[in-house]
């Protein structure tokens, strides 16, 4: 007993007083499981499930009166990774998977950036002093959130299709003679899609950084003013710095987000056009022709199509999802570790 009072051992509980404490001493322990159990459920388990697929032959071709899967060990690694085929030529897997991640990456920086600085831009030009009709500015930018973003794109793709309402216009104009390929050439619909995202993505951006340049110290600019900093000056040494402070990690969940953003890529050009155009009379293997792969697919997109049209190949797509995994994790750690949020942490206390 004289332990028990002074802490040294635990105290014995009843049932019924350890299922009150779940709700009282415990409650914060409570609250964690929450939010523990689901991350546990929807991330940590599928991931496992997912490298474990990644191993197998899993596929939708499997009866389930036989064997649901066989262990091929890294033979979906090697497929994808290969560097010859039996043609003795480049592997057009490799190539394939190889453009789709370039473009993936090339995809998620200017989907990051481009609305970062120019959403930043916009909301720096509002903010000015004298700038007239503020509130209405900001609600005409931010009508592209009131309306559901795939409504949006999917009216977009109907406009900019080969026979859509822009080429039409512009032929009555007599700027072109014929259907430009907005959505449909691999370049142009590349082009079309980044500026699409930019349009779509810049109210968020103005918005957030809306509020955090009126919490940036008048004094700072007073003081730059009084010294001669030119606008250009103030904006590098004192905008731009506090920006990416506070936003470093908003702009590494933007990357990451826009690594695996499927919307905007399947609803405005489905991933096409296709690659199988552009291996005319080679032999293109199962996995690309069957999925129909195209060149403004990004890996996300990929894996969906392998997984819903003919091929059904879940080990393929595994191990794609773990690409996907390992590049995500090497940018965020990358990223993170470089930013002045983690660097400078007391820099603007």
């Amino acid at each position: 007993k004289r332990l028990q009072d002074s802490e040294n051992i635990g105290k014995y509980a009843s049932d019924r007083t350890s299922v009150k404490n779940i709700f009282d001493k415990s409650y914060a322990t409570t609250l964690l499981a929450i939010p523990i159990g689901g991350l546990f459920v929807f991330t940590i388990l599928p991931m496992v499930m997912m490298i474990a697929i990644a191993f197998t032959d899993y596929d939708y071709l499997h009866e389930p009166t036989d064997k649901l899967f066989e262990w091929v060990g890294f033979y979906n690694f090697g497929t994808v990774f290969s560097i010859t085929s039996s043609s003795g030529g480049n592997s057009i897997l490799l190539q394939v998977f190889g453009r789709v991640l370039l473009w993936t990456l090339v995809w998620a920086f200017f989907a990051t950036f481009s609305n970062y600085f120019i959403g930043m831009v916009v909301a720096m030009i509002i903010n000015i002093k004298g700038i007239k009709l503020k509130k209405l500015w900001r609600t005409v930018l931010i009508t592209t959130i009131a309306i559901p973003q795939f409504i949006s794109l999917l009216l977009i793709s109907q406009m900019f299709s080969d026979e859509g309402i822009v080429n039409s216009f512009l032929q009555m104009l007599h700027i072109t003679s014929k259907n430009i390929r907005f959505l449909s050439d691999p370049i142009i619909a590349k082009i079309t899609i980044i500026l699409v995202n930019t349009w779509v993505g810049i109210p968020y951006t103005m918005l957030i950084c809306t509020g955090l340049l009126m919490n940036i110290p008048e004094d700072l600019y007073e003081s730059a003013r009084i010294d001669g900093a030119s606008p250009f000056t103030m904006y590098f040494k004192i905008t731009l710095p506090y920006m990416l402070f506070v936003t470093g990690p908003y702009l590494i969940n933007q990357f990451v987000g826009n690594i695996n953003n499927f919307n905007v890529i399947y609803l405005l050009s489905q991933g096409g056009p296709s690659f199988t155009a552009a291996f005319v009379g080679q032999v293109v293997p199962a996995l690309v022709r069957d999925s129909n792969v195209g060149q403004t697919d990004l890996l996300i997109t990929w894996i969906y199509k392998i997984t819903t049209n003919s091929s059904y190949d879940y080990g393929m797509a595994s191990v794609l999802g773990l690409m996907i995994f390992v590049i995500i994790a090497f940018f965020s750690l990358i990223f993170y570790s470089n930013s002045s949020a983690n660097k400078d942490e007391e820099a603007f206390q």
